[in-house]
């Protein structure tokens, strides 16, 4: 599903991601744990497509295909999408008619129930919403666009124990969880600093990244636990 081979990036000339390789199949979950400003957020932009952070070496593939200088538009076609860990405010444009332009009127209808967002379908997207509100309206976006490989940039940030949960069981509906795994096809990369989101959803793999690289893979509950030991200091001792 997504191929990222020795990866540097940089912003304005300030290398922000080194030696990043990552391979990630059809139908695996792999999370990255770190502290704040270690580069988490700054990967997921770099796959994405945004323009503002810059591959000065190594390369993007996505289903086979290199996507390294693609722009954000084309990937979110090919079916790349994100949930943002702080997105903007859009006004003008509402839920409703998100739906509409992607004709998901009726499908999107119990998914909306599903993550209490009934209220909010005729509201400007994340104008004046909570902080659940944000992360699910998020979700619901992610549905409506249906890509094959979800990018969640700390689902539980900033959100209460029972928002978690709503999310958790929807984002196991979004990676097809109801199906045999032989026939789930979609992938998914979350970025979480708590370990919330991972009392409901299974991960496969899981890394640390610290100062812009990742320095280890494992179990990522195992990595969870040493994190809640030992802080992220002692992470390249401990993993595998």
């Amino acid at each position: 599903m997504l191929k990222i081979e020795d990866l540097f990036v940089e912003i304005e000339g300030t290398r922000i991601l080194n030696h990043i390789n990552l391979h990630i199949g059809k139908n695996e979950r792999h999370v990255i744990f770190g502290p704040n400003g270690a580069g988490k957020s700054s990967l997921l932009m770099t796959i994405m497509g945004y323009p503002r952070y810059k591959v000065v070496q190594g390369r993007i593939l996505f289903k086979d295909m290199d996507i390294t200088h693609l722009s954000l538009d084309e990937r979110a076609k090919m079916g790349i999408g994100m949930m943002h860990q702080r997105p903007p405010t859009i006004k003008g444009l509402t839920l409703m008619k998100l739906m509409e332009v992607f004709g998901k009127e009726k499908t999107a209808q119990e998914a909306s129930e599903k993550l209490k967002l009934n209220s909010l379908l005729n509201r400007d997207i994340n104008c004046n919403f909570s902080g659940g509100e944000i992360k699910r309206s998020e979700l619901f976006q992610l549905f409506i666009q249906n890509p094959d490989l979800f990018m969640l940039d700390e689902p539980e940030s900033g959100v209460d124990l029972g928002n978690v949960e709503v999310m958790g069981n929807f984002v196991n509906e979004l990676l097809e969880e109801n199906l045999k795994i032989k026939h789930r096809k979609r992938s998914a990369l979350i970025i979480t600093h708590t370990g919330f989101i991972l009392r409901y959803v299974t991960a496969d793999k899981g890394y640390v990244m610290v100062n812009g690289s990742l320095i280890g893979m494992g179990n990522p509950l195992q990595i969870l636990k040493e994190i809640e030991k030992h802080g992220f200091d002692r992470c390249a001792e401990c993993l595998i």
